[in-house]
């Protein structure tokens, strides 16, 4: 008898040449809005990072809820409160691990707030068919149907034709120089293969300030109340 398996059904295996650098953190809270001041805090530890493209800063996010506590309508002025649990992330090529460990045992200051950051561990990106952004760069004057288009476009130049896509909320954060209008994303659907390459280029501008960079999520479900996960 002849028997010749499918190169096919091999196992993907999740390459890392871009991966997920997460620090443990010591801090209590922070201020909801710290898009720009987490920025310039690693700009200024890591120097380096200005002129690495593919660098992304994941922003931080803590319980939504708990403990009395409710997400503001009103962030401007209203902090976020961590546990021990709370990560610090930095999505970066490979070849950049041992330059971004130098992270470790600095003091990030990020208003009146301090981050002490600890050791760090390396996360593969995921394989996850449905994966979310809760920040693409978007404009006030852009459309949902305009925005939709211009997603569905940029992913098509990736190779990528999705067949599920949704955006949700609108969030304003604080940029540089001025404020970055943007909108939260789901793709679903995706292949492996997929997944892992809009997780690596991600979508859209302000990379470094915590938008178009997505992760993994459990599945479609309306996008409203997703990004206090």
């Amino acid at each position: 008898m002849f028997w010749n398996e499918s190169q096919n059904d091999k196992p993907f295996q999740v390459p890392d040449e871009i991966i997920d650098l997460a620090f443990k953190i010591n801090c209590q809270c922070l201020p909801l809005e710290h898009a720009r001041q987490l920025s310039l805090a690693i700009h200024q530890a890591l120097p380096w990072i200005s002129e690495e493209e593919m660098v992304g800063i994941h922003l931080i996010y803590g319980a939504e809820s708990g403990n009395g506590w409710q997400r503001p309508e009103d962030t401007s002025n209203e902090v976020l409160y961590l546990s021990r649990r709370t990560r610090m992330s930095l999505r970066l090529p490979k070849s950049r691990i041992e330059d971004a460990i130098k992270l470790t045992g600095q003091t990030l200051e990020i208003d009146e707030y301090s981050i002490v950051v600890g050791e760090s561990s390396v996360k593969l990106l995921s394989t996850s068919s449905t994966i979310f952004s809760r920040y693409v760069s978007s404009s006030d004057d852009e459309t949902e149907d305009a925005f939709q288009q211009r997603a569905y476009s940029e992913l098509q130049g990736m190779g990528i034709n999705v067949s599920k896509l949704l955006c949700g909320k609108t969030h304003i954060l604080q940029g540089y120089n001025t404020d970055i209008f943007t909108r939260s994303l789901m793709l679903a659907e995706l292949t492996p293969e997929e997944s892992i390459k809009v997780q690596q280029l991600g979508i859209g501008e302000g990379r470094k300030m915590g938008c178009g960079l997505f992760l993994a999520h459990k599945g479609i479900a309306p996008v409203k109340g997703v990004e206090d996960d």
